[in-house]
């Protein structure tokens, strides 16, 4: 073996344990968020926390049903507003954005979403839609959110689409199939998987969102009544547990942050998931 291969291993070696070193110790603060969080909130875990209604002051018990689907209300009115904004305008820049002459317009706004603090998507969404109708509401509440997954998901489908080879949409139009059938038929099949992984992270993205939704949804103690009423939602209740002076509520305030944790990683589990089972069928 000569000095100059030795070298090259040693320094490859080297690399790969400077490498795995950096891996772990990015690893450390995740790991310590959870066990820290779940060795506060694992007390009042319960089947109560996830049937009961909160319970008044000095009361035992209760728990955050109402908020638990209350955020899930939320994020599906953010779905429902944002997909089909961001998901056209996702295939609009990667199909069209070379000739295009709005592309560049679009991809500088989706930018300059994507860096707005959510604080001011909420005050917006305040100013247009509860001062008008003078109350908060499930529907502004999920209408910010919405706003906060556009640029998200808009920039996600722009670049998978981006990395289907050509030649696909090449054979494509090369045996008469329109350019609208190419793109929903074969484009945007090819890049599924990375479209439904970036979906489902821009949902765990914003169902930790508390800003924008004590300006809009603000909370409720009760059931939701109706999506043009306020509305509970998990972040909001933890954050009012979180800074109120009672012992009982600032531990269901921990509880409710470890089923925040949990509720993000089923959603980025369930991505991983989703990818893996259609790399299987493609292949």
């Amino acid at each position: 073996m000569t000095l100059h291969s030795l070298r090259r291993k040693i320094t490859d070696k080297c690399m790969r344990w400077l490498f795995q070193g950096m891996a772990f110790l990015l690893m450390i603060p995740l790991v310590s968020l959870v066990i820290y969080v779940a060795s506060k909130g694992f007390k009042r875990l319960d089947m109560a926390f996830f049937t009961h209604l909160p319970a008044p002051v000095g009361e035992p018990g209760g728990g955050m049903a109402n908020a638990i689907l209350g955020s899930l209300t939320l994020m599906g009115i953010a779905c429902a507003v944002s997909l089909p904004i961001s998901l056209l305008a996702g295939i609009y820049l990667a199909e069209h954005g070379r000739n295009g002459k709005l592309a560049p317009w679009v991809r500088f706004t989706t930018e300059v979403l994507s860096g707005v603090p959510s604080i001011v998507t909420g005050i917006f969404v305040y100013h247009i839609m509860v001062r008008p109708l003078h109350h908060f509401s499930a529907i502004a509440g999920g209408v910010a959110l919405g706003f906060l997954m556009i640029p998200l998901v808009t920039r996600t489908t722009e670049e998978l689409l981006k990395l289907v080879p050509d030649s696909l949409r090449e054979g494509s139009l090369a045996l008469g199939i329109p350019q609208w059938r190419t793109t929903l038929r074969v484009t945007l099949h090819a890049a599924r998987g990375g479209i439904i992984t970036g979906i489902l992270l821009a949902v765990a993205r914003i169902s930790g969102e508390t800003a924008p939704l004590l300006f809009t949804a603000l909370n409720n103690q009760f059931w939701n009544s109706g999506l043009n009423q306020p509305t509970a939602s998990l972040p909001v209740q933890v954050y009012t547990y979180a800074i109120s002076p009672f012992q009982d509520w600032q531990d269901q305030a921990w509880t409710g942050a470890l089923v925040l944790l949990l509720l993000v990683g089923v959603i980025s589990l369930a991505a991983k998931l989703a990818v893996g089972k259609m790399t299987a069928q493609s292949h």
